[in-house]
């Protein structure tokens, strides 16, 4: 699944091919995604321009005089431009056309993904994102507010980092991450880190998705960013994805384990 860091790939690489151009038509071939496609879709947004494009956790928006285009990837989504007289695929379920002539396509093969219209000028106040945590990467995420929060939770920590809750887009590959450069075994109760180690695990968490922002974000299987190439950032994993390989810190055999139905790797000497 696309977590923060491709989503951001893809954002920023759209918006320069959105911003100011408003949409001619939209072709909607399958409405069946996680949620029904609005089905005024076209009557909503044919005449209007795009003012923005933001991130929010995974979702993507766009913004409108009118209200907020919401677009989550889902498992297999994909966002891009393409040529208006390119031709179109098996899953390729809606076309935006633009006013440049190129058309913002999106692509879903598993439809779990999402396609969504949020009147008004507060897209925060959409129940998917009414709930959600503070941005990792912004200012608001701090060690004090990461204390604050794990204060008495027996919730093993990689499982809190996960939570929307408490911050947004912390997904498996770059909890695994912070957890390793933070030295934090992922199974300790996040209620017993330190605030010491929270300071670690901040600062962790930020350089790690900064990182893979910077490289495109990760590609394991299927992901591509916004212009069709994939993320750089799998050659720079320290422990995701190399379980029983030599840790890269002191050469003990990696783990891999399920933790909350998710994959965890980690190391047992350098992470306590």
């Amino acid at each position: 699944m696309p977590e923060l860091p491709e989503v951001e790939t893809v954002c920023r690489g759209v918006s320069p091919h959105l911003l100011g151009r408003a949409i001619r038509a939209v072709t909607v071939r399958n409405a069946s995604l996680r949620w029904p496609v609005p089905d005024d879709l076209g009557d909503v947004l044919i005449g209007q321009q795009v003012l923005s494009v933001q991130r929010r956790a995974k979702y993507l928006l766009l913004e409108f005089a009118s209200g907020w285009l919401i677009i989550h990837l889902g498992m297999s989504g994909r966002l891009y431009l393409v040529e208006a007289d390119a031709a179109v695929a098996k899953h390729d379920h809606i076309d935006w056309l633009l006013d440049s002539g190129r058309v913002l396509r999106y692509t879903d093969p598993r439809r779990f993904g999402a396609v969504l219209w949020m009147p008004g000028t507060e897209y925060s106040q959409h129940v998917l994102l009414s709930h959600l945590g503070p941005e990792p990467l912004s200012e608001d995420f701090t060690p004090e507010y990461l204390q604050t929060k794990a204060k008495g939770r027996k919730q093993p920590i990689k499982s809190f980092l996960m939570d929307g809750k408490i911050v947004v887009g912390v997904g498996n590959i770059y909890a695994n991450e912070a957890l390793f450069m933070a030295g934090i075994h992922p199974n300790r109760s996040a209620g017993s880190v330190s605030r010491a180690r929270l300071l670690l695990l901040v600062q962790a968490i930020k350089q790690v998705l900064a990182n893979a922002i910077i490289q495109g974000g990760t590609t394991l299987k299927d992901f591509v960013g916004g212009d069709g190439k994939p993320g750089y950032f799998k050659q720079e994993l320290q422990v995701y994805g190399r379980g029983g390989q030599g840790c890269p810190a002191c050469g003990a055999v990696l783990k891999e384990v399920r933790l909350a139905q998710r994959t965890t790797v980690y190391c047992g000497r350098c992470q306590r």
